[in-house]
């Protein structure tokens, strides 16, 4: 058989793409390890001891993954954890099993357990709170939370995020949004966008530092760590603030600004989520002027089979997004306009035009209709009509003649029909 590592954790982690995700799987695997009464100092000791005996003795494996799992799912029925984490105490146990070849029949164990929402009731932060979250006194809340609020991506994007994956978008001598790359160089990157303020935000962020001595580049590390500003070229040594210290970062602010308070008794959630917050407040502000698609891709899931038959361009998802700026905006009083594009406005325009040239062809064509039928109605009595003309005095003559005139304006044939009757005979008439 062959093995691709001795270490069972290495095998665990070799599984998992995102550094973000492989801590947390681990964090989670080390507590059930230790919870089941797994002997071992460390996660490795854990998942070592774990694994050999799981392979010498899958009955023994199987039974205590078993018995760990109806614990847990007592645990939900009381209420002190809810039935959606339920997954959370299995999933590392599945992963850790399957990347070392121990049998586990998990159908069968994970079958009795409840499912729960996959869905949280939590909220998106409202403007006011994102105001006061930006009020943090730490240089870089301020670009973090508005560049998440404004393009949704997730807190384990800044990992990769690097100064020349932002690119300023100009029209007219001004900056209207900044092209953002998301994940570069991965199987998942994809493109979004920031507003014009998240991007002077990152923008100041990044001059600072070189003020103080760091050579910025296109590869620089959007967020860093803090120095002494009091030191001359202080900065000159960056280290990347990984995605847990954002997230860390992002938790102290929200308990400083009062934005964090102890749950009451029975409450496991706050309001709305340190990261994932930012997240829902773009998708339901974008929600409001853009076609659901289109935010859909801008926050980087995938359509199915929309992502091998619909692919809009960079420049109609930036057309779009455009329109959702002023409900992004959280500082600069944006005035969203009817209509913010020119272009946009001359098509409505000429639609408009072309709807109110439809709509008087159609009156007249039923104006046309009915004074052809009222035509053809009038030449069969038109015999009648010229004999009796002929008897009246010449003022009832002239009023009767007045009459058919509007007729005659309305349609061609009616004046036509006219003069034909009175050019012909009576007595043809009345053949």
């Amino acid at each position: 058989m062959l093995y691709i590592a001795t270490d069972p954790r290495a095998c665990f982690r070799g599984a998992i793409r995102s550094p973000l995700t492989s801590d947390r799987y681990e964090d989670r695997l080390k507590l059930v390890l230790t919870q089941m009464g797994i002997e071992g100092e460390t996660v490795e000791e854990k998942a070592k001891n774990f694994v050999a005996r799981a392979k010498e003795d899958p009955q023994w494996a199987a039974a205590t993954i078993w018995s760990y799992l109806q614990r847990q799912k007592e645990r939900a029925e009381r209420g002190e954890i809810s039935y959606s984490t339920l997954p959370n105490y299995w999933k590392p146990l599945k992963l850790l099993c399957e990347m070392n070849d121990v049998a586990i029949n998990w159908k069968r164990i994970t079958r009795g357990l409840p499912r729960g929402r996959k869905y949280g009731l939590d909220r998106a932060p409202t403007k006011d709170e994102i105001r006061q979250l930006l009020n943090y006194p730490d240089r870089r809340i301020k670009p973090i939370v508005l560049i998440m609020a404004s393009s949704g991506i997730r807190v384990g994007a800044w990992d990769y995020l690097r100064w020349g994956d932002i690119q300023p978008i100009e029209r007219d001598g001004k900056i209207v949004a900044a092209k953002l790359t998301v994940y570069r160089g991965e199987p998942e990157q994809y493109v979004t966008f920031i507003t014009p303020e998240a991007y002077q935000a990152v923008k100041e962020w990044m001059d600072f530092r070189a003020q103080h001595g760091e050579k910025i580049t296109s590869n620089s590390w959007v967020m860093r760590n803090l120095w002494d500003t009091s030191e001359e070229n202080g900065a000159a040594l960056p280290k990347k603030l990984k995605s847990t210290g954002v997230k860390r970062l992002i938790e102290r602010a929200l308990w400083a600004q009062g934005l964090r308070k102890q749950l009451e008794g029975g409450k496991r959630r706050h309001d709305f989520a340190a990261d994932q917050g930012f997240r829902k407040f773009f998708k339901s502000q974008c929600e409001k002027s853009m076609k659901s698609i289109h935010v859909e891709m801008l926050m980087g899931h995938s359509l199915g089979l929309g992502d091998s038959y619909y692919r809009p361009t960079e420049e109609e998802l930036l057309e779009s997004y455009l329109k959702a700026v002023p409900d992004l905006t959280i500082i600069e009083q944006v005035e969203k306009q009817p209509i913010e594009d020119i272009n946009e406005l001359k098509r409505r325009v000429a639609e408009l035009e072309r709807w109110k040239e439809l709509e008087v062809d159609k009156r007249l064509k039923e104006v046309w209709e009915w004074s052809l039928k009222l035509v053809k109605t009038l030449q069969t009595i038109l015999p009648n009509y010229i004999k009796a003309l002929d008897k009246l005095d010449e003022e009832t003559k002239r009023k009767v003649i007045e009459a058919w005139k509007p007729l005659m304006e309305l349609n061609p044939l009616a004046e036509k029909s006219l003069e034909d009757a009175k050019q012909k005979p009576i007595e043809e008439h009345l053949k």
